[in-house]
């Protein structure tokens, strides 16, 4: 899978240090007096989650003529709605792999983000491509303190799936994230949309790779995003019109 930029991508500069520190440091601390340890969530939380599939899904519940749409690193006050909007006119739900501070910051999106229907996806806290290469009390912060922002910021409603930053998987971060009842989700066609290209250009890359496999991967922030939300204004009618549906990943 490709990686999305270095170390710590697009939300390492814009957060920058201080905030990275805030994160760690003070973050770390609430996690522990909330849940007793960084990597050891509480008992109540435990006893209602069920363990899921340790690999990472790529396939559709609507089978072999199934689509699953995903959509990173927001919630973006900007772009979300208008992806919503799009999603809803089409008659489409979607899979939104959500950054914990994007969620923390703007909980009426990712309320609304569940209203219609949509499913949610932990995508760690800080959005760092460089997990893989950290510490297994690194990744269990970022997982799990990812999801209870998600969570909370929802309502009440947790995650379904695991996202790693850029694809960085390890088995430890696999592991832990089934053990909360959170698939890990790959993707099979990457759009490149982060790059910043033309709706054109997003709608070619579909076309060319939707062979390699069922789940699309689009962002709502990041950047701006208007040639995304165009690309996909055109691709859903499209790709309906070839006989495709629209789905989730499977769990």
């Amino acid at each position: 899978m490709a990686r999305h930029g270095n170390g710590q991508g697009w939300y390492g500069k814009a957060i920058g240090a201080a905030l990275g520190v805030a994160v760690l440091a003070a973050g770390a601390s609430m996690w522990t007096a909330q849940a007793g340890t960084v990597s050891e969530p509480s008992p109540k939380v435990t006893a209602s989650v069920k363990p899921v599939a340790v690999t990472i899904a790529h396939s559709s519940d609507k089978g072999a003529r199934g689509l699953n749409i995903t959509i990173d690193d927001g919630p973006d006050p900007v772009y979300t709605p208008q992806m919503l909007d799009v999603l809803r006119e089409h008659g489409v739900k979607a899979t939104f792999c959500m950054v914990g501070t994007q969620a923390q910051a703007h909980p009426d999106l990712v309320k609304k983000v569940v209203a219609a229907g949509h499913r949610l996806c932990d995508h760690s806290v800080s959005h760092d491509t460089s997990m893989d290469k950290k510490s297994q009390e690194y990744q269990s912060q970022q997982i799990l303190k990812a999801e209870r922002m998600i969570t909370e910021a929802s309502g009440g409603v947790r995650p379904m799936y695991y996202r790693a930053p850029g694809g960085a998987f390890t088995p430890y971060s696999r592991k832990l994230a089934a053990s909360r009842g959170m698939r890990p989700l790959g993707w099979n066609v990457d759009t490149k949309d982060f790059e910043g290209p033309s709706a054109d250009t997003i709608v070619a890359t579909v076309e060319r790779e939707l062979p390699n496999g069922p789940t699309l991967l689009f962002h709502d922030a990041g950047g701006d995003r208007t040639q995304t939300v165009e690309a996909l204004r055109r691709l859903l009618p499209q790709l309906e019109e070839q006989g495709y549906s629209f789905g989730f990943p499977v769990r």
